[in-house]
């Protein structure tokens, strides 16, 4: 009896030791991503899990340039493991916001990035979760034309991008993209001599979009796009021929960490070498290179 007393015990012991397993069960949260990008100038990511309707911070992070996730000192999170003190057993899903510089309450941004229901204590996080963009965006579709409507002479055709549909004869919205969130904006883009150059962000595929820095001294129609024909930016002349370039539609976090792209592109598409202007071009979809995540209580 006192032999198998002894066994028991050393076989708890040991138990107890298991590197992967944190002392207090339950009070921690390992997160895994894929595809997401680095954030910058002060931005970065926060873990939360909601219990009974509130969120409560599983902590702040950032990720390196091969996607491990990092303290805000740029140090590693080994296993991607957070201990929060708190039992999180009863957490109902798990939502990974995106932070301004500086952010020191407690309290989640608007910019829900990946979100995801608890079950077993894990959730498969993605940016289609309700508490999140609430979308997958798999039947986002659009198309464009070039053309160069705010200088008004008919020149320079190639000089411009603009997201309408000329198919009917007359202009007609060209993406079909579902409303967003509070906390996010579309944007458009057009890459440009390998670099990417904005056409402005919006909400509404009906209207024009926030800002026309490049085009010029005409208005131009009610759709999201741009004319490059003025104040280049660094590395760039204007007016130029975007053909052999490539149209993106991304969605942004607003406000914004970064002057470029964010990761999440549901519209991509080539712009043939030989486009011509007033011509409807197709773009591809592209949702399904959107990140992916999961979380573990443990």
């Amino acid at each position: 009896m006192q032999r198998s007393l002894f066994a028991l015990s050393l076989a708890l012991v040991f138990a107890g030791c298991d590197s992967d397993s944190p002392s207090n069960t339950g009070q921690t949260l390992r997160i895994s991503l894929s595809a997401v990008d680095a954030l910058t100038n002060g931005f970065h990511y926060e873990g939360w899990a909601i219990i009974a309707g509130n969120p409560v911070s599983t902590g702040k992070f950032n990720v390196d340039a091969n996607g491990d996730l990092v303290d805000l000192s740029g140090s590693p999170i080994s296993n991607g493991d957070f201990n929060t003190g708190q039992d999180l057993s009863s957490a109902s899903a798990i939502v990974v916001t995106i932070e301004p510089a500086g952010d020191t309450d407690a309290v989640p941004a608007d910019t829900k990035y990946l979100g995801g229901d608890v079950s077993s204590l894990e959730a498969a996080l993605s940016p289609a979760h309700g508490s999140s963009l609430g979308d997958n965006f798999s039947t986002a579709a659009g198309s464009y034309i070039l053309a160069t409507p705010t200088n008004g002479d008919g020149t320079d055709e190639n000089s411009g991008i603009w997201f309408l549909d000329l198919s009917s004869g007359a202009p007609l919205a060209a993406l079909t993209l579902p409303g967003l969130p509070t906390g996010w904006k579309y944007e458009g883009w057009a890459v440009i001599n390998g670099s990417p150059v904005t056409t402005g962000t919006f909400t509404a595929v009906d209207t024009v979009d926030d800002a026309a820095p490049f085009s010029g001294p005409n208005a131009g129609p009610p759709f999201p796009g741009e004319d490059f024909l003025v104040n280049a930016p660094t590395g760039q002349t204007f007016p130029t021929d975007i053909a052999g370039g490539t149209a993106v539609i991304s969605i942004e976090p607003f406000p914004d960490s970064d002057a470029a792209p964010f990761t999440l592109k549901p519209l991509t598409g080539g712009i043939p070498a030989n486009a011509t202007d007033h011509v409807d071009y197709s773009m591809d979809n592209n949702a399904g290179a959107f990140p992916t995540g999961s979380a573990r209580i443990l």
